[in-house]
């Protein structure tokens, strides 16, 4: 079996990697905070966590994930407060719009999403036990917090020196009570905002809620022990979150919280981060809406490397929508009962077994999606060509699926038909405008290859008046 390896942030490496009990791998990974809809910056995360899942099956090993809900933290209380709700009342609905809009991305369900109000008793023991170790302290406005001095590698994720760190994520900078400006709130005291949202509970230290980095490790050790086998998210939580996570889990427990880091690249539109406030965001509704198909984004998604950051365009959806359109048709044709009554070739056969070398080679080596989309799309191009040439090997059809169920197992980007359907009809009626354009400016040579191009494809058009009326052969 091939080695499995990946780039771990903490190390700045690529390292062979393997669950420490050789069999089942311990995974952690950041999910939404649910006051709005994920957007496709966010999905970008997640379907590389779900190629991570994926693969780590395709190697042969069983995988426990579990991916967190933020539903309390400074945005879900303001927006409660802004509504006049409860932060249950506002996080439930953005949960069921994330579950649908995950299974619409075709992303595998973790074994467990656990919702950071469901562990506030988990969350306080640990304050305790940091608390009890001299690491933590509750300062003058009756908040507690962790003092980063007192835990001497902190910085060893992010590689910050802390004496250039500033105040970090969701604390409070101008809180002189605090023992350093750097400290993080673990437990926050309550504010009436927060007892009118139904976001305080009563702790050693009196009323008040969990700080943001405090859920995670809390969550994370509850469900899958003291050290994870592997921890991800998007690079932007890497410095305070993923740092801050552990700084609390470690000084808390003396040993590794998790034994590798992986951190996925952003999702840009324009050259710019996609994020909330910025305006600049994508959601999965709107591509639901443009009949884009799931699998054209997964394509699009793994089409980069998910350590390299992906621009977001009309262009290169496009792309992908004409890519998965050709395995769609790949697909249907490879397993069509014509394929497996024609056969096909020896040489088929050895293309199948050197189609599942190539992508596992190319997954196995820090998710190489985009080699393995390649090894994909050649292994297409060379089944073609030998199942034109209908050479009786019924065997080496069924090596052929065998091998095309395998990696598109793992990259799912086979169209279901009705998607199909539509991004055929879609790409057909683009070109027909094009052609109409091109015709009103008497471009007849650009009017006559768009014809052949749409002929090529099996599309006959009529025109018919004004009208140009389209189907297939």
């Amino acid at each position: 079996m091939s080695d499995f390896r990946l780039y771990n942030t903490l190390s700045r490496q690529v390292e062979s990697f393997a669950p420490s009990d050789g069999t089942t791998v311990r995974m952690y990974t950041c999910g939404p905070t649910v006051y709005n809809p994920a957007h496709l910056g966010n999905f970008r995360t997640f379907l590389f966590e779900d190629l991570m899942r994926r693969v780590l099956a395709l190697r042969g090993w069983k995988v426990h994930q579990v991916m967190n809900l933020t539903d309390v933290d400074d945005k879900i209380i303001k927006r409660a407060q802004e509504q006049g709700k409860t932060i249950t009342q506002v996080t439930e609905p953005v949960i069921q719009i994330f579950h649908r809009d995950r299974e619409y991305l075709r992303i595998q369900p973790a074994e467990a999403y656990p919702k950071a109000t469901d562990f506030i008793p988990q969350m306080i023991t640990l304050v305790e036990r940091l608390v009890e170790r001299g690491v933590a302290y509750q300062a003058e406005d009756r908040s507690v917090y962790f003092a980063i001095a007192r835990f001497p590698t902190y910085g060893k994720l992010s590689r910050l020196d802390t004496r250039e760190i500033k105040s970090g994520a969701r604390v409070i900078q101008d809180d002189y009570s605090k023992e350093n400006a750097q400290d993080f709130a673990l437990w926050k005291a309550a504010k009436p905002e927060d007892e009118a949202t139904g976001a305080a509970w009563d702790s050693p230290w009196g009323r008040g809620r969990p700080g943001w980095h405090l859920e995670c490790s809390a969550m994370a050790m509850d469900l899958l022990g003291e050290t994870l086998d592997l921890h991800c998210g998007g690079i932007d939580l890497i410095f305070p979150h993923h740092e801050d996570e552990i700084a609390q889990s470690e000084a808390a427990t003396g040993v590794t919280f998790s034994r590798v880091w992986c951190h996925g690249a952003f999702l840009l539109t324009d050259g710019a981060k996609m994020a909330k406030r910025v305006g600049n965001v994508a959601s999965v509704q709107v591509l639901r809406e443009e009949k884009f198909s799931a699998a054209a984004l997964r394509h699009f998604v793994f089409n980069t490397h998910y350590r390299k950051e992906l621009n977001l365009s009309d262009k290169a959806l496009e792309a992908s929508r004409q890519a998965v359109r050709r395995i769609g048709d790949f697909a249907d044709r490879l397993n069509g009962e014509s394929a497996l009554a024609l056969g096909g070739t020896a040489e088929l056969g050895t293309a199948a077994d050197e189609a599942v070398a190539a992508a596992e080679k190319a997954l196995f080596d820090d998710l190489n999606g985009p080699e393995a989309l390649a090894a994909l799309f050649d292994f297409v191009r060379r089944a073609n060509a030998e199942l034109d040439r209908m050479g009786g090997d019924r065997a080496s059809v069924e090596r052929a699926r065998a091998a095309f169920a395998r990696i598109n197992g793992v990259l799912d980007i086979v169209p279901d038909r009705e998607s199909a359907d539509a991004v055929l009809e879609s790409w057909i009626e683009e070109l027909l405008a094009l052609r109409r354009d091109a015709r009103a400016r008497r471009d007849f040579a650009e009017s006559d290859r768009i014809r052949d191009e749409l002929k090529g494809r099996g599309v006959v058009i009529e025109d018919a008046g004004g009208e140009t009326r389209w189907k297939l052969e």
